[in-house]
């Protein structure tokens, strides 16, 4: 895909151009789940873009919520990033360590919080490691910059906006975890969830989105086509959801890629509606 200075996605040769500008930062945004056994900050400590910041997720986060990995409170969020060196002014370039999967999570919470001068890196550290580029274990020394947050509440979504949405139909719900999952075939990685999905709510992996071999973004014209076929109408407005909110994110970085800009993120995703309680599900 071709970059642009407004793009929310830079290829490896557009950051290997970039990485030593004043104004441009280097986030690590990788995440996995609990039963993967894998540690995301100790392989960006063996391992990263020479520069680049880890963002814990899991940290950055409501740490007062039972739910994995909710958004933090704005001032939290600020104290920080700002502390990793990263606020306004800056041109945040976030990458993972699977490709593209947590990192559009974070370049989501950037524009949660009113950054929008925020990409995602196009086939992640993968991708980079495949193409010969430098990496680096040595510990970033970034210097303290001042971020200041506009909280932008049409990104995002809760639960009682999910209920009100089941008999007002206003928005589409598009759900990025697996076939096997949605339709309540396989298991829930998380204990204590319910199978199946929010009523009415459409289906599309988010890894059906991504090449297998480059771990890139499909063409745009490739992606309209899956939304497409996945049944959602590109003239109405989107709600993603997964798991626990960060494959969603895959979906909505998407969807802004193909020009469809009436997204939001279902923070709480499958880890609230999913818990035993008055939600519906469907199988």
């Amino acid at each position: 895909m071709p970059d642009s200075d407004i793009s929310s996605l830079v290829s490896t040769d557009w950051l290997a151009e970039h990485i030593d500008a004043p104004d441009v930062r280097v986030v690590d945004a990788s995440y996995y789940l609990p039963h993967e056994g894998l540690d995301p900050r100790a392989e960006y400590e063996d391992q990263h873009i020479p520069g680049a910041v880890f963002f814990d997720i899991d940290e950055i986060a409501d740490t007062s919520s039972s739910l994995p990995h909710m958004l933090p409170p704005p001032e939290k969020f600020a104290s920080r990033v700002r502390r990793l060196g990263l606020g306004d002014g800056n041109r945040i370039v976030v990458y993972d360590q699977r490709g593209i999967m947590s990192a559009p999570r974070v370049w989501w919470t950037f524009k949660i919080f009113g950054h929008d001068d925020v990409a995602v890196l196009d086939g992640g550290l993968p991708k980079w490691r495949h193409e010969g580029r430098p990496l680096s274990d040595a510990p970033p020394t970034p210097a303290e910059r001042h971020f200041t947050p506009r909280f932008n509440t049409f990104l995002i979504r809760e639960k009682d906006q999910l209920v009100s949405n089941l008999k007002s139909q206003r928005e589409q719900v598009l759900d990025a975890r697996s076939q096997g999952r949605f339709a309540g075939t396989a298991p829930e990685p998380r204990e204590g969830l319910r199978s199946g999905h929010i009523p009415q709510s459409l289906n599309l992996p988010f890894t059906d989105l991504i090449e297998p071999t480059s771990q890139t973004f499909k063409p745009r014209d490739e992606l309209r086509n899956l939304f497409s076929k996945a049944g959602l109408d590109p003239k109405r407005p989107v709600v993603t959801t997964c798991g626990s909110g960060i494959t969603a994110a895959v979906l909505a970085l998407a969807l802004e890629l193909t020009g469809h800009r009436d997204y939001s993120v279902y923070d709480g995703s499958w880890s609230e509606w999913g818990l035993a309680g008055e939600t519906p599900v469907d199988t």
